[in-house]
């Protein structure tokens, strides 16, 4: 039975719009790399992992781990709309006393399996979670999103060497290529080359997608949970701030701090992206 498009569809608008009110309401943060993997979480959330909100903790889950953690306003967004904690919960972004701080904390917020946020570590963490579940003979997938800027860190690669001997074949590695991070063009700052010839190299089986492309996406971890010996790495051809045109051209748009054209052009987006769904969902 194939993926419910017209529901993930859906959720991926839901996950955009709560990802931009929230950081709307903050009045700054990291746009760029949590709007680039909104299509990701929702086809992750939104039919492939079994999760259960109501126990965040049970033991027959999917584990999923954002090693990318700047990316966290996306994935608070999806777990609220789950049903993880309600949705007002996300206006407390990055606040004093909050359960959602700027980097996702497993000992914070409901449903985040492993702090992130040094970036490199939580690859590492993701490996390890996979290994526990392997010589235990469990059937749990765990699902890592790693950005590209992050596989700077040599920690990563030795993760991946690691995965790939072990034949962690419930490890499923997505790679967020949206080609910047935080200094400027990943190209510019090491120049990254050709990752999918480097998860192979690595021993991964590898896969290229648009990462636009909730049906690409769904297609590749379907194929990847056929492999019975390998990691499997599926690399999403993104762009820094997916979904929003007038985000996605800033040059400067992993973290942003709105002047007012910014301010105008965002709340644009919000209530375009309100009407889409017919709805004003919590504010």
């Amino acid at each position: 039975m194939g993926m419910n498009l017209q529901k993930v569809e859906r959720f991926r608008d839901e996950i955009r719009l709560m990802t931009l009110k929230e950081l709307q309401h903050l009045g700054f943060g990291h746009y760029g790399g949590s709007l680039s993997i909104v299509e990701a979480l929702a086809v992750l959330y939104g039919d492939v992992m079994k999760v259960d909100p109501n126990n965040p903790n049970w033991e027959e889950r999917d584990y999923f781990i954002l090693s990318k953690g700047h990316g966290g306003p996306g994935l608070y967004a999806t777990l609220a709309l789950k049903g993880y904690f309600p949705l007002d919960v996300l206006y407390t972004l990055n606040q004093n006393g909050t359960t959602l701080p700027s980097h996702p904390d497993r000992n914070l917020t409901p449903g985040v399996d492993m702090t992130t946020g040094s970036l490199g570590q939580g690859i590492s963490a993701a490996v390890g979670v996979a290994l526990s579940h392997k010589l235990s003979n469990q059937d749990n997938f765990t699902y890592c999103i790693v950005g590209d800027g992050e596989l700077n860190e040599g920690e990563c690669w030795e993760a991946f060497q690691f995965a790939a001997h072990h034949k962690l074949n419930h490890l499923f590695v997505f790679v967020d290529d949206n080609k910047k991070q935080l200094d400027g063009p990943t190209k510019d700052i090491i120049d990254p080359l050709d990752f999918e010839q480097k998860f192979k190299a690595f021993g991964f089986y590898t896969m290229k997608v648009d990462g636009r492309s909730l049906e690409q996406i769904y297609e590749a971890i379907q194929r990847g949970k056929e492999q019975s010996d390998q990691p499997v790495a599926i690399i999403l051809d993104t762009i820094k701030a997916q979904g929003v045109p007038y985000l996605e051209e800033k040059a400067d748009n992993h973290h942003i701090r709105p002047n007012k054209v910014d301010e105008e052009a965002i709340l644009a987006v919000i209530q375009d992206l309100e009407n889409k769904l017919g709805k004003v969902v919590s504010s």
